[in-house]
């Protein structure tokens, strides 16, 4: 059952991608509103995070797990029959403050039913695995979605599997909420929010058009209301964030390692789904077949990560995995858009992919069982708002990378005497550049198309060459300042305590020691 909310995100995830091309022709959006319509979702996620997993501990985890799955499918439908950029853009940003209610409350719920640390370990790679699923599934489901019908329909998926977590849900899933945590302080959300959503803006316009005026005073301004907030959070007896979370290495690590893995994912990701279809011409059917090779090795290394961190300690396995992604990235700088580039991406991405599975299930049990159950929703919050933001960053800044090559590219290639109107649009997008040009001569299309495709390939091999230089960073970082943490075989600790059992439908939850997996 808390699987279903994890793979329907990376469902909407990926199936989005594979949208894009027809997304495109339809409603004709900029390159501005393209990359908004794909990471508002994300960023929306990371700005309301914080706020639902303390939420969720107050409230209780199931009631904001339920009332988010009803928002989620209601947004889900405005965005199907979006009939603008900007509506589409409106309906992603609900579904993100959507989803934002779900994954922390999947993660929190997992941590309070699994007292054991091999239980709860295992749970939580089932339930990474279960992301990938998701991951698995949409290229194939949207990919025949997409040919049969409409752009919008790949948003409809959302509806009975929210449908079925509402009908199940009360039925299966017991309620916990720290009873001691008092009143959210609504002076705390009004501040995370004010933090959060003016840098994540910042830094998504300084990638796209350099260091302005306007990018650096919102840095500056969500910079000012961060300190500010954390300020509030260390003088009040239940703030909203937990900083004493911070204290451990294992959770903070994990947390970094989690957020730049992220940056470097959802960079190569918005690349590879775009190269599949507009540079090596698949359908969407087939593009999501290509890609379910890579999506195997994921739900295979998600499993399999768990069961080798109970001999060997979680940061090498955690290393291992980096350096299999590393190798991945450096293979994708490879790709071109020739003949051989096809399978250049469809390994390099496997090779991601096998790697990133341990990063997950790993990373999240070391945050999430670091902290104690009582902040099991605040926990699971930060995990997932590293994880979304770092989609996010990775989207809009090295997207907008990989499209400024793009532009370079093509600028210097077009052909003497290319109409206006198909120039400009063909400095655009890839995208564009296949639209605008679909009605003209071959042998002319062909001469604007190629230098496109090329122009496209070296923004992907710009954009897995940061990634490459990125994961080898994190797998220095995993093997240094993880090493203190033992196999959980090794632990050493006792399981904590379930919690108490109330005469409600909630249940106080018990003082326990902190960390699920063992220091030495």
């Amino acid at each position: 059952m808390l699987a279903l909310p994890s793979i329907l995100l990376s469902l909407d995830v990926t199936l989005l991608h594979l949208a894009v091309p027809h997304l495109g022709a339809a409603l004709a959006p900029s390159s501005t509103q393209m990359l908004w319509i794909i990471d508002i979702y994300a960023f929306m996620i990371a700005g309301f995070l914080v706020t639902a997993g303390t939420l969720g501990d107050r409230i209780g985890r199931r009631k904001l797990l339920l009332g988010g799955g009803l928002a989620f499918g209601a947004a889900s439908l405005l965005a199907a029959y979006a009939g603008s950029a900007e509506m589409l853009i409106a309906a992603r940003a609900l579904l993100g403050i959507a989803g934002a209610t779900l994954m922390p409350s999947t993660l929190a719920l997992i941590s309070n039913m699994f007292q054991d640390p091999r239980q709860r370990g295992t749970a939580i790679g089932i339930w990474a695995a279960s992301f990938s699923v998701g991951i698995a599934l949409g290229p194939v489901v949207g990919g025949a979605m997409l040919e049969m019908f409409w752009w919008g329909s790949v948003f409809l998926l959302a509806v009975p599997v929210m449908a079925l977590l509402l009908i199940t849900g009360p039925l299966l899933l017991p309620e916990y909420k720290d009873e001691k945590a008092g009143r959210i302080d609504l002076i705390s959300v009004v501040l995370s929010l004010a933090a959060i959503l003016p840098a994540i803006y910042g830094i998504k316009e300084i990638a796209k058009h350099g260091v302005q005026s306007a990018p650096l005073i919102a840095l500056v301004v969500g910079l000012a209301f961060g300190i500010v907030f954390t300020r509030r959070q260390l003088r009040l007896d239940n703030p909203m964030l937990d900083l004493s979370l911070f204290r451990s290495r294992a959770f903070s690590v994990a947390l970094g390692v989690m957020l730049f893995a992220a940056v470097a994912m959802g960079g190569i990701y918005l690349f590879v789904t775009q190269y599949l279809q507009m540079v090596a011409g698949l359908s969407p059917l087939q593009a999501g077949m290509w890609l379910l090779p890579a999506a195997g090795l994921l739900i295979a290394s998600s499993m399999l990560a768990p069961i080798a961190a109970r001999r060997i300690r979680p940061g090498s396995v955690t290393a291992i995995g980096l350096v299999l992604s590393a190798i991945g990235y450096v293979i994708l700088t490879q790709a071109d858009a020739g003949d051989n580039g096809l399978a250049y991406v469809v390994i390099g991405f496997s090779f991601i992919y096998t790697g990133i599975g341990p990063v997950m299930g790993l990373s999240v049990s070391l945050i999430v069982g670091s902290a104690p159950p009582e902040k099991a929703g605040a926990a699971s919050a930060l995990q997932q708002t590293s994880s979304d933001l770092g989609l996010a960053v990775g989207i809009a800044a090295l997207g907008s990378l990989g499209t400024a090559v793009y532009r370079n590219g093509v600028a210097d290639e077009l052909p003497a005497g290319t109409p206006a109107e198909v120039a400009d649009a063909s400095r655009d997008t890839l995208a564009r550049a296949l639209d605008v040009t679909r009605d003209l001569p071959g042998s002319i299309a062909d001469q604007i198309i190629t230098p496109a495709r090329d122009a496209f390939a070296s923004g992907l091999n710009v954009v897995a060459l940061i990634g490459a230089i990125l994961v080898t960073a994190l797998t220095i970082l995993a093997l240094t300042m993880l090493r203190h943490v033992a196999p959980t075989n090794a632990a050493g600790r006792s399981p904590r305590r379930p919690p108490s059992k109330g005469d409600g439908s909630s249940r106080e939850e018990q003082p326990a020691r902190t960390g699920s997996l063992g220091v030495s």
